[in-house]
This record gives C-alpha cells, structure tokens and sequence, in this order.
C-alpha cells in the first residue's frame, strides 16, 4: 500500500489526464494517459492507464515509479514507497 501524500499523485494524473509511464515492481513499464482509479475483481486498488482505446488496470501496490510524460506544474517523476 502507498501512502496517502503519494496516492495524491496519482490522483492529480488522473484529474487531468496526464500521459505516465508506470514501472512495475516486475520492471515492467505501462505507458499511457491516467484515467481514474478504481477497484479489481480482487478489490484491489488500481490506478487505470488508456493506451490506443485498450484499459489497463495497474495494481497501486505493484508501482515503483510514475512519470509524465509531458511537461505539467504537479509532478514530473514520483518514486513509490510500500508501507
């Protein structure tokens, strides 16, 4: 679980749509345009990540960085914290 003050980020790409690129715990990256958050099937929160009309929904637990990908006032590279 990430903390409050860095789930605020997330958030913040989301309201207005930032394009992120999402490193995974795995070292995976997702890229794409943050949407919304939500819940899975497994009622696990998620962060959700449009890239070309397809959603993916990334476990908030599973991030390790975000960044945007475009120039914005609130974050440019966020590192992620597990508590």
């Amino acid at each position: 679980m990430i903390s409050c003050s860095q789930y605020d980020y997330i958030e913040i790409a989301c309201l207005y749509r930032l394009p992120v690129a999402l490193t995974l715990q795995d070292g995976s990256v997702i890229q794409g345009t943050a949407k919304d958050t939500g819940r899975n099937a497994a009622r696990q929160e998620c962060i959700i990540v449009e890239d070309n009309s397809r959603e993916h929904w990334i476990e908030t637990a599973a991030l390790v960085r975000m960044q945007a990908l475009s120039d914005n006032p609130h974050f440019s590279d966020i590192h992620f914290q597990q508590q």
